[in-house]
């Protein structure tokens, strides 16, 4: 008995609360479009006109009311998404659209308007509130209403109001033929929207963050400047010329349009460069380097935005585009305040003719002077060599990026040269496009590779190809001698001859062999010849009967093996590629979602490779002396920021920076 009436109960409840739900959603749509004056609107999405059966559920409504309609509410009401005045409000709309009743509508609405009731659940957004018949629609309580353009597809064909779960602040190229209602987002006061000090950029308001990026994002300064070198030694000891330099690939705009698979995962907001060129000049302000290396710095964007903002902010900069039909590439600026130039060299890695060198990279290389404090008396700083690049990418050609490395040495060798034959400080960096302990990164940190018989794609160490069953492989020599730079990475016009060969070719040096003993022997058949070979030569007095050996002696010249690459600066990283703390990797860049590091920072200094040593300084400080650097992170940790680009950071590269410090001698 009581199981039936339970059933007798629920059993209307449960119609009644679809029948609500479909009212509900009926009810929006038509007290919508009672607001909009759009024609376009009322054409493409008005409901359907009201049908002959108008009379018979105005009867069935008022014979339900009175069988007790009160009962059938108050059990319904103890649901968590209706009340008693919705009820009836929505019940008494059923009328305005009759045709909604039919079964197979029904259905095919049921699905969707559930899980809309579930997201409203969830999101604890109340209903607007409808009155009955008597109330008009204006005055309906609840939130603005806009229309916005909306994805048209197979689902959204018969449907008129958007997911609640759809953002309200994304921006779209409006279509008049296709709209559909949404919540209008709240409007910013002028006063929370970041003003940005860069003329022709104007306001620009970042999408909304459900993550605090600048927590996770966080990257810590390590100072190195009280910690003992390879000797002991203070590293502040006496006093220091200091400076910071940062180098960033900050993603040229074409390229990332030209790839845009790579950036699926990002917001499209983020990607657009009004966005990004804000958040990067904000990064160069809040990190205030002395000076400044860019790689994929796009042409335009360079004289228009960039170099006009970085000039204001105190920065004489540099730029080289790349060779060819590119449209980015390389850029160097310094702060005239603390350094002045004394020569800047562009490099172009191409080379006609040659199929080893046809790819458009370029590079740049600045020799800066230190400009010491008066108050420091009469001292003198040794000039700064500055070298900026970005290799090829291309895995499988490492042929060609150890070719381009060659040509940026010789370059450096021969502008750091100084009088004595040796070299002054050195600070290279940019993107190599190579990973940690791969055959190109060791060839640049101990000054040495033997590369012949490898494969071209193991040099960068990007991808493995060893599965493929043709491998380019490296021969010697690796780059022809018309190219004018020896296996040394040095120019072939600045290896000058040693004071032993240029004796050894001389005319002096060949004469002293006129009356040597070998000379003054007649040699075997030779034709007697009266007056012509009948006669011996005489030795005149004091000539010596033989060259002494230690004159013709060569010296000791060290010879590498044939398919060996050197170079002589003593270069070591920034970074140690890996975070002791997390126990992962460091990572620069992620492509594709997997993180790796292909950007660095070499400088001037000796390796120091002593297994015994256990801190995380594995050189030997020379003239430039590293005093801090700041931090990378983890793949995992980039993961959680969901990746590169993000809103925080406005790159597919993290920026690398580190301060250094130079000796200051008396002169």
């Amino acid at each position: 008995m009581i199981a039936s009436c339970l059933c007798y109960l629920l059993l209307p409840a449960a119609r009644l609360f679809r029948a609500l739900s479909d009212a509900f959603f009926t009810c929006r749509k038509n007290a919508f479009l009672a607001k909009s004056s759009s024609s376009q609107v009322e054409g493409d999405f008005a409901m359907a006109p009201r049908g002959p059966d108008q009379e018979e559920c105005e009867g069935l409504l008022q014979q339900w009311q009175e069988e007790g309609s009160s009962q059938l509410l108050s059990t319904v009401s103890d649901g968590p998404l209706v009340d008693k005045g919705l009820a009836e409000s929505s019940l008494a709309l059923l009328m305005d659209n009759p045709g909604e009743q039919d079964a197979a509508l029904e259905d095919k609405w049921s699905s969707r308007q559930l899980s809309d009731l579930r997201a409203a659940e969830n999101l604890e957004e109340p209903f607007p509130e409808v009155l009955g018949e008597e109330a008009p629609l204006s005055e309906v309580e609840g939130p603005m209403w806009a229309a916005v353009p909306m994805q048209t597809g197979p689902q959204y064909t018969d449907c008129a109001v958007l997911p609640m779960g759809v953002l309200a602040t994304e921006q779209w190229d409006e279509d008049p033929a296709v709209v559909a209602w949404s919540i209008a987002p709240e409007p910013v006061s002028q006063e929370e929207a970041p003003v940005w000090p860069f003329a022709g950029l104007g306001q620009l308001q970042p999408p909304p963050l459900e993550i605090p990026y600048h927590e996770i994002l966080w990257r810590e300064w390590e100072d190195f400047s009280t910690q003992p070198d390879a000797q002991g030694l203070e590293a502040g000891d006496g006093p220091q010329f200091q400076f910071t330099l940062m180098s960033y690939n900050i993603l040229a705009q074409d390229l990332m349009q030209q790839s845009s698979e790579l950036y699926l995962h990002c917001h499209p907001d983020i990607l657009n460069w009004s966005y990004r060129f804000a958040n990067l000049m904000q990064e160069f302000q809040h990190w205030d380097p002395d000076i400044l290396c860019l790689q994929e710095v796009q042409e335009d964007h360079y004289w228009e935005q960039l170099e006009p903002s970085l000039r204001m902010m105190g920065f004489t900069c540099f730029y080289k585009r790349r060779t060819g039909c590119k449209t980015d590439g390389c850029a160097v600026c310094y702060k005239p305040t603390r350094f002045r130039l004394l020569c800047a060299s562009p490099v172009e890695y191409f080379r006609p003719g040659l199929e080893l060198l046809n790819r458009d990279n370029v590079g740049l290389v600045l020799l800066l002077q230190p400009l010491v404090p008066e108050g420091l008396g009469q001292v003198s700083v040794a000039p700064l060599c500055v070298a900026n690049t970005h290799v090829l990418y291309n895995p499988r050609r490492g042929d060609v990026k150890l070719a381009q490395m060659a040509i940026l040495l010789a370059e450096v060798d021969k502008v750091a040269r100084l009088s004595d034959g040796s070299h002054c400080p050195i600070v290279l960096c940019g993107d190599l496009n190579s990973v940690p302990n791969s055959p190109l990164y060791n060839f640049i940190r101990d000054g040495e590779l033997q590369y012949h018989g490898m494969p071209a794609w193991k040099v960068s160490g990007q991808e493995d190809f060893s599965h493929q069953l043709y491998q380019r492989r490296l021969q010697a020599p690796l780059w022809p001698s018309s190219l004018g730079i020896t296996d040394c990475c040095q120019y072939a016009t600045s290896c000058h001859p040693t004071s032993a060969e240029r004796r050894k070719y001389s005319r002096d040096f060949l004469l002293r062999f006129r009356f040597c003993n070998i000379a003054c022997q007649r040699p075997v058949g030779l034709v007697l010849m009266q007056g012509v070979t009948d006669t011996k030569p005489e030795r005149p007095a004091g000539w010596a009967e033989s060259v002494i050996e230690e004159d013709t002696s060569e010296p000791d010249v060290p010879r590498h093996p044939v398919g060996t690459i050197q170079h002589c600066l003593h270069l070591t990283s920034v970074y140690t590629h890996f975070l002791p703390q997390h126990g992962r990797p460091e990572v620069t860049t992620m492509p594709l979602g997997l993180g790796t590091t292909v950007d660095y920072i070499f400088f001037s200094a000796e390796s120091c490779e002593d297994g015994n040593r256990t801190d995380r300084r594995l050189y030997r400080d020379g003239t430039l002396k590293l005093l801090g650097r700041l931090s990378l992170l983890s793949e995992e940790i980039l993961w959680a920021a969901n990746g590169l680009p993000n809103p925080f950071c406005s790159s597919d590269h993290l920026c690398l920076l580190a301060s250094f410090g130079m000796e200051v001698t008396a002169p």
